[in-house]
């Protein structure tokens, strides 16, 4: 046999091989373009057409329904789209459009259009809004930068107490903002989002659903999936287009999550819903999986019953055509650890995790602390909270402590102590130095079933002429509702004045302080002027368990950005009362503080007295 015609060693294997594997890579190529979601462009939708969309009705299972393109209306909104169709299958033609069907994706021809969004209330058919896909893909494309304040803080008064600020925030509370007016005829409305609460009692989830209600969720109580510990789910299939999806808002041993679905996966980036949750930009949500328990029909509105799984991953925009997001990437969320103690040996922990935002954040504060609170006692009959909280703020080192007594019946102990803490978190996220975020919040709560209220009898002094600098004892003499009668010692110093002046020595509650504050002033209210003011000022609220002395007399000076300056030279005086020194401008007073103590004790007090003391010639 002849060398030429012996092939090379190896050839035919090697070649078998690599066509093998040119083969291999060409299937891996049209399974990754089979994985890519194809979408067809809102010019391409005609009426007539006809698909299938997906979404989860029980469980987890992804099930197919039917969908008729009906038209499009155009800018339903400045620039924005809704496509019309018909909906069947699934039982969709007795429920109509369900509300947590927010975001099902519809395909025509294995092409993604859009996501249902909205719906016609009392509608007889399942007629509904899909907001077109490339509205939603836009949203990829907006910034993260952090957002300016949403809302007005509570407004911080000279001399206001604890209690005051707590009632500020309920004023607020009491007004959600931009409310939606209820359709007098149908008109197309995005469908709710199921809001679930898991833990709440029914108390504070109607409170609840009176502000979520406007802002275009459907609160409903429930209970919860077993949660993991913070962090990310375990390992499992990633998210699929047509999942049940969830924006959690408080975790840990109570949840609030709103339920939609899951409309376009590509990777790790999601996008759901095809409308706002709150439409407030940048974001840091965060994104759960999602189990519906079962489908409730009703002829107004039928909606999805469904609990909130592990986090996995983040929502970092809500915007108009929907919300994006990422898998695998974790929120900065807020832990709220409560301690409960309502007897010697008793007491409960709560550790919780909140949404960090500048509007949401004040607003779960206020449900979660509310509804452990009243969740451990009792509904009716007096009640006693004495409690200490830290708000530690992520920069600076800084942070608030507060402590105070709340008394009386019914709700209103907790009531207070829970708006007062959310009250005190408006204020530091939503001011105006700095953009700050909570690292932490801390609150002790000690519960007694009692009234502990005590007013005012009498104050005794040892003398009521004394030397400059001379001790004095007062003997504060006070009555509590069992008609307990108790006294209190106190020594203040007298101040140095010329012999022969006088000088007041007040004595009183919080309320009593601030009218004297009110009418010194002449101010209604006050604008720190530095976030680190702002931290001290509120740290030093007056507080209803305390007694306070003032001493005061009659010495012209000036009030200034919440500080006094008595016994200014006239050059000073002169400087600091010009324009170019504040635009908010000093106050001139005829009657200074001198020095001002107080003196803890363990009930609400109520009372006031003024004492004239003289200084000796």
């Amino acid at each position: 046999m002849s060398r030429a015609h012996r092939p090379g060693r190896g050839a035919p294997g090697t070649a078998a091989r690599l066509t093998l594997f040119a083969a291999a890579l060409l299937a891996v190529a049209a399974l990754a373009a089979g994985a890519a979601t194809l979408t067809m462009p809102l010019a391409q939708v005609k009426p007539g057409m006809k698909g299938r969309g997906r979404s989860v009705f029980q469980g987890q299972t992804i099930e197919e329904f039917e969908a008729e393109v009906l038209g499009v209306l155009e800018n339903v909104q400045p620039g924005r789209h809704v496509i019309l169709a018909r909906l069947s299958g699934r039982g969709l033609e007795s429920t109509g459009v369900i509300s947590g069907m927010s975001g099902s994706p519809v395909y025509i021809d294995g092409k993604l259009i859009g996501a249902v969004a909205y719906s016609f209330s009392f509608q007889k058919e399942a007629i509904a809004g899909v907001t077109p896909i490339e509205e939603m893909l836009a949203i990829g494309r907006a910034p993260e930068a952090p957002r300016t304040a949403v809302a007005p803080p509570a407004v911080i008064r000279e001399g206001d107490s604890l209690e005051d600020l707590s009632g500020e925030f309920l004023r607020a509370l009491a007004a959600p903002p931009a409310p939606r007016p209820a359709a007098a005829a149908p008109a197309l409305t995005r469908l709710d989002l199921p809001l679930v609460f898991s833990g709440f009692g029914p108390g504070v989830f109607e409170r609840a659903r009176e502000f979520f209600g406007p802002l275009g969720f459907r609160a409903v109580r429930a209970g919860s999936s077993p949660q993991t510990p913070p962090g990310l789910a375990p390992a499992g299939p990633s998210l699929r287009e047509g999942d049940a999806v969830g924006i959690q808002l408080i975790g840990g041993d109570l949840d609030v999550s709103a339920i939609g679905t899951a409309t376009h996966v590509d990777g790790n980036r999601v996008l759901a819903f095809g409308h706002p949750a709150y439409n407030l930009g940048a974001v840091d949500y965060a994104m759960t999986r999602a189990s519906v328990i079962a489908v409730m029909p009703s002829l107004e509105s039928s909606s999805k019953l469904a609990v909130a799984g592990p986090v996995i991953g983040r929502f970092s925009q809500d915007r108009t055509p929907g919300a994006a997001g990422e898998l695998g990437a974790l929120p900065k969320l807020i832990p709220l650890n409560i301690g409960l103690r309502t007897g010697p040996e008793a007491k409960k922990d709560f550790k919780l995790r909140l949404v960090a935002d500048k509007f949401l954040t004040p607003a779960l504060v206020n449900l979660a602390v509310s509804t452990l609170i009243t969740s451990e006692r009792r509904s009716l009959g007096p009640l006693s909270l004495d409690f200490d909280a830290d708000v530690f703020l992520d920069q600076g080192g800084l942070s608030v402590h507060l402590e105070d007594l709340f008394s009386g019946s019914y709700d209103n102990p907790p009531v207070s102590l829970s708006s007062l803490l959310a009250a005190v978190v408006q204020v530091l996220l939503n001011n105006e130095f700095r953009d700050v975020g909570i690292f932490r919040i801390d609150l002790n709560v000690r519960a007694v079933e009692e009234s502990r209220f005590a007013a005012l009898e009498k104050v005794l002094l040892d003398k009521y002429e004394v030397s400059p600098g001379e001790p004095i004892r007062l003997k504060v003499f006070y009555r509590t509702q069992k008609q307990e009668s108790l006294a209190e010692e106190v020594t203040v110093v007298a101040p140095a004045l010329p012999a022969g002046s006088e000088f007041q020595l007040l004595v009183g509650d919080a309320a009593a302080m601030q009218q004297v504050e009110r009418a010194q002033y002449r101010i209604q209210e006050y604008v720190p002027r530095s976030l680190d003011q702002l931290v001290r000022l509120l740290g030093s609220l007056r507080r209803n368990s305390r007694i306070y002395f003032r001493v005061m007399a009659s010495k012209p000076g000036l009030f200034l950005k919440g500080e006094e300056m008595p016994n200014l030279p006239p050059t000073l005086k002169e400087m600091f009362a010009s324009g170019r020194a504040s635009a908010a401008g000093p106050t001139e007073i005829t009657r200074s503080t001198l020095s001002e103590y107080q003196l803890a004790v363990p009930y609400v007090f109520r009372g006031g007295a003024a004492i004239p003391v003289r200084i000796r010639k």
